[in-house]
């Protein structure tokens, strides 16, 4: 790699030229080079421009202004160009030590820390996440009509005015923090599970600050979830902050709500479960014994010497589930019975049963 120096004596610099992707001159300053990303981001962003290219040039963009709005990284540029800044062109004294850049690859993660938030457009309008126009004024954005990340979407007017975000004299970058909104995930979870208590094991991958406190990391975690006895469907489980952190917000609080996973042989009311258990025609009328499974795995002869009615229900006290807040207590295991009749009888049977069953 050899620098090409101008008639002027200025670098004549190989690769990406930053500057000419900013639009500003090589002598841009830090506001400048801040208005011109703010400018070009904002025109370029995928959710505005639906041109294909438009992704590539957001990059381009985000990959500029990390390096000129760094000044080591600008003056490694600036001397040795693109090349060089990533191939370690630049080594500091004679020490041997050699800078090596390479950008990070995520535009959207630039723009989020520059505007506080991964969309140009949940920063005015999400009320719920901050007050309603935390806007830029006018000479902040620096922009035409055709530039306003609005335009996408019409235009609305508050009271009369156009474009309410461009009058709010509050500077974005003062806006207090606020919290993201839960991130919550369904738990399904089975009966078994419940009625022993038990722990699950989750992985969440999420973005967290660099001590920097404005480039941001990938990282897994893994969240240990604790599932009480008795816990009824709906509980909720959280834990607090562990969303994606920037430099501008609160992360999310991770939510689990628990769901029954569905039963091959019971159904859950509360602290009760309910079993369904099949007998004959036969059964019904002249007495049976009917083997119950429990949750715990346990099988219990119910004796039924009465005559089974559609309808019929039997209760097994003390055979349910734990009650959430007094586990050493339970509820009950509620039987009902589905008979079974035949499809068709023999006319010889027909006419026994004719002189033996009542009318009513």
């Amino acid at each position: 790699f050899r620098n090409k120096y101008s008639a002027s004596g200025s670098v004549a610099v190989m690769g990406k030229d930053y500057y000419k992707i900013l639009g500003i001159q090589s002598g841009a300053n830090e506001d400048e080079i801040k208005k011109a990303y703010r400018k070009m981001a904002l025109k370029y962003h995928p959710d505005k421009n639906k041109d294909p290219s438009a992704e590539e040039k957001f990059k381009e963009i985000a990959e500029a202004y990390d390096v000129l709005s760094d000044p080591k990284k600008r003056a490694v540029y600036d001397q040795y160009g693109e090349e060089g800044l990533k191939t370690g062109g630049g080594s500091s004294g004679g020490s041997g030590n050699t800078f090596h850049y390479t950008f990070h690859g995520d535009p959207h993660a630039t723009f989020a820390s520059f505007f506080g938030g991964s969309s140009p457009f949940d920063i005015f309008f999400a009320s719920s996440r901050s007050r309603m126009f935390n806007g830029f004024d006018q000479e902040d954005m620096d922009m035409d009509d055709d530039d306003d990340p609005f335009s996408a979407f019409g235009r609305f007017g508050f009271n009369g005015i156009n474009g309410v975000h461009r009058r709010h004299q509050e500077s974005l970058h003062t806006r207090r923090k606020v919290q993201d909104p839960p991130v919550i995930h369904e738990l399904k979870v089975s009966l078994e599970e419940i009625y022993h208590g038990s722990t699950k094991r989750m992985k969440i991958t999420r973005r967290r600050l660099n001590a920097d406190g404005r480039t941001m990391r990938t990282e897994d975690k893994i969240l240990n979830i604790v599932i009480k006895r008795g816990w009824k469907e709906g509980t909720k489980i959280t834990f607090p902050k562990e969303g994606d952190a920037t430099p501008d917000n609160i992360p999310a609080d991770i939510v689990f709500i628990l769901k029954d996973k569905p039963h091959s042989h019971f159904k859950r009311d509360g602290t009760n479960v309910i079993y369904t258990a099949n007998i004959s025609l036969k059964e019904a009328l002249c007495g049976c014994t009917v083997n119950i499974p429990t949750i715990d795995g346990r099988v219990i002869p119910l004796p039924c010497n009465d005559i089974i009615k559609p309808g019929t229900v039997k209760r097994l006290r003390g055979e349910g589930l734990p009650f959430p807040k007094a586990p050493s207590q339970r509820g009950d295991l509620i039987v009902e019975f589905k008979i079974r009749f035949p499809d068709r009888i023999a006319p010889q049977t027909r006419q026994i049963l004719k002189q033996h069953l009542p009318c009513s």
